[in-house]
C-alpha cells in the first residue's frame, strides 16, 4: 500500500475550466508521477527546434516505486479515480520533456503510456484540460521532485493538467509498437520515426498526426 499520505487531486472541475493542481486531498493515497531524468544539454534545448505538434505521449509508473520513502506510482486507473478523473502532470524534470508540456494546447489529446513496469505500453486517452503552469513541487522540500536551483521568481519546471477520456480497446504494448516500428523503418510508414524509440527515456514525447491516428487505428487490430 502506499504511505498514508494525501494524494494531490483537482479541487475543481474540469467542466469549469478551473482545474486545480494535485496538491488537494483524497483518500486513496499518494500518487505521483516519477521524474524523468535532467537531460544533460542547455535549459532551452529543444531537439525538435520549432516544429508544431498536436498530439502527445506521456509516461507514468502504474507500478510501485518508492523514492524517499514516497511511492511515485501514478497509473491510468489512478487517474481516473481522482476526482473529475483530471490531475496534474508535476514533476517533470527534463527539459525536452517540459518544453514539449509548454506547447501542449487545451484540448489536444495524448496517450497514457505505462512505464517501467512489467509491460509497458500504452493504457489509454486524456486530453489536456489546463495548459503549462508553474509546477509547485519544485519549491517543496518535502517533495521527492524538489528543485533548490529553481527560483519563485524565475522557476524551472512547468506542468499542465490531464483529464482521463478511456481506455483503450486494448492494451497496446511496446514490444507490439517496436515490431510496427521496425516494419516501417525497413518499408516506410508513420511509426519509422517515433520518439519512442528515437529518444527512448523521454517522458513526454510528440506525436504527429499520422502516429497518433495509426496507433490509435491498432487497437481495433488483432495483436501483431
Amino acid at each position: 500500500m502506499p504511505p498514508k499520505k494525501k494524494a494531490r487531486v483537482s479541487k475543481t472541475s474540469a467542466k469549469s475550466s478551473k482545474i486545480d493542481d494535485i496538491e488537494r486531498t483524497s483518500a486513496a493515497g499518494r500518487k505521483r508521477k516519477a521524474a524523468a531524468p535532467v537531460e544533460k544539454t542547455g535549459e532551452g534545448s529543444q531537439s525538435a527546434g520549432s516544429a508544431i505538434f498536436t498530439c502527445w505521449l506521456m509516461k507514468s509508473e502504474p507500478e510501485s516505486r518508492f523514492e524517499n520513502g514516497i511511492d511515485v506510482k501514478f497509473g491510468i486507473e489512478d487517474l481516473k479515480a481522482l476526482p473529475d478523473q483530471t490531475g496534474c502532470w508535476d514533476g517533470v524534470r527534463n527539459y525536452q520533456a517540459r518544453n514539449f508540456m509548454r506547447q501542449m494546447k487545451e484540448g489536444q489529446q495524448a496517450f497514457f503510456y505505462h512505464s517501467n513496469c512489467k509491460e509497458p505500453g500504452i493504457a489509454g486517452i486524456m486530453r489536456i484540460v489546463k495548459e503549462a503552469y508553474v509546477d509547485h513541487t519544485q519549491f517543496d522540500k518535502k517533495d521527492v521532485h524538489y528543485d533548490a536551483s529553481s527560483k519563485p521568481d524565475n522557476p524551472k519546471w512547468s506542468m499542465v493538467d490531464v483529464q482521463f477520456q478511456r481506455m483503450m480497446k486494448r492494451f497496446l504494448p511496446l514490444s507490439e509498437l517496436k515490431k510496427y516500428h521496425l516494419q516501417h523503418g525497413a518499408n516506410g510508414g508513420p511509426l519509422k520515426d517515433m520518439a519512442l524509440f528515437a529518444r527512448a527515456r523521454l517522458s513526454v514525447q510528440p506525436l504527429t498526426a499520422e502516429e497518433f491516428d495509426f496507433i490509435l487505428s491498432l487497437e481495433d487490430k488483432e495483436p501483431l
